[in-house]
């Protein structure tokens, strides 16, 4: 067996978690942007994303290897060599984010704050209609990016034959056993709930 067929350990339990938080805090204020009886809710998805996105900023810079972003922010031209690759469904298979891959999740950090702060803005009636316009505006934005960045992790799977869905689930992917992390760190990933937790129940009680 190669050494690249070894299924270890990649994505710790901070990132896994504040992936899906993110996904399902983007998905429910979404759905929940034109109801007024939903306001608060939709305080509460769009806080979920603000408080996951500092804490996942922090993680960038202090966290495993594969999170941090030393490790995927990439020269330009590296992303459109990966882009052409995976258009020829023959892409460079990297261990933790492709360079493509690295752009999105910049994009979605930034917008992940920004958003949430002009809707916050807008709740608090501080800026008036641009700030209405420009939280809607960003939204939009978000959506586009978290569709294009759905299609690459569609694209991405078939081509390297991965299920990257799954490794973002469990944690594995396809690595020499010296990729590996060291450990899941769980106890970080309590910390980062317990900070969204507290931050939404501050929004709510604004």
């Amino acid at each position: 067996m190669e050494p690249n067929e070894n299924k270890v350990l990649i994505w710790d339990a901070v990132v896994r978690l504040g992936h899906w938080l993110m996904a399902l805090g983007f998905l429910v204020a979404w759905l929940t942007g034109e109801s007024e009886r939903l306001r608060l809710v939709h305080v509460a998805a769009g806080g979920t994303v603000a408080a996951v996105v500092l804490f996942r900023v922090v993680w960038g810079f202090v966290g495993p290897w594969p999170a941090r972003f030393s490790s995927f922010v990439r020269p330009w031209r590296e992303a459109w060599d990966y882009l052409v690759g995976l258009a020829r469904l023959q892409p460079r298979h990297y261990t933790g984010h492709n360079p493509a891959g690295g752009i999105a999740i910049l994009a979605l950090l930034a917008l992940g704050i920004l958003t949430p702060l002009f809707g916050w803005f807008a709740y608090e009636e501080i800026g008036g209609k641009f700030a209405e316009k420009a939280h809607e505006a960003l939204a939009n934005f978000m959506l586009a990016v978290v569709l294009v960045h759905l299609a690459g992790v569609f694209v991405g799977s078939l081509a390297h034959r991965e299920n990257l869905v799954r490794a973002m689930v469990l944690g594995v992917k396809r690595a020499a056993p010296q990729e590996a992390i060291e450990q899941p760190y769980t106890p970080m990933a309590v910390v980062l709930f317990v900070w969204v937790a507290i931050v939404v129940y501050w929004l709510l009680r604004q």
